[in-house]
């Protein structure tokens, strides 16, 4: 009767073993199914993530580029008559010119034909663009000769006590 009685549950244990195996085999299943599901995400991130850079910067530089209205140049107000000062407006290059007659002019300072940076050359009294020999004139920034196509972008100058206020026309 002993026996009996043991039967069942060692047939009870085996069922209970059966299923602590089977929930095993199952918690394993999940973890393995976990376990590559997250190491396809890493992947999957350190693919995505360098081409959503590279699609998504030419979108960021020109709304950082639209936001920027104006530029306050703290103690540009000093510079010599006959000197330039490259500044950053947006993410372009400009550049602000003191003229010897005392007066004032900025612009964007990217050539119109290939975009490389225009140099100013006050000797010659022009600015420069040593990439393919472009000229442009430094007060109107028209474009004098050369292959650039089109006068560089002019900003307006306000001089003041502290600084010098370059905006967009």
């Amino acid at each position: 009767m002993s026996n009996a009685a043991e039967q069942p549950l060692s047939h009870a244990s085996n069922s209970v073993g059966a299923e602590s195996a089977k929930e095993e085999s199952i918690s394993r299943r999940a973890f393995t199914t976990a376990l590559f599901t997250g190491i396809g995400l890493c992947y999957a991130g350190a693919i995505g993530y360098p081409i959503y850079r590279y699609l998504a910067s030419p979108i960021q530089k020109s709304m950082e580029a639209a936001k920027v209205s104006e530029v306050r140049l703290p103690d540009a107000e000093k510079l010599e008559p006959g000197a330039a000062l490259l500044f950053k407006f947006g993410t372009k290059p400009g550049i602000l010119i003191h003229h010897k007659d005392n007066t004032w002019s900025a612009m964007e300072a990217v050539c119109t034909h290939m975009a490389c940076t225009v140099q100013y050359q006050p000797d010659l009294n022009r600015l420069f663009c040593a990439c393919h020999g472009g000229v442009y004139d430094v007060k109107t920034g028209s474009a004098l000769s050369g292959p650039p196509p089109k006068p560089l972008k002019t900003f307006k100058v306000e001089v003041g006590e502290g600084g010098v206020t370059v905006s967009k026309v």
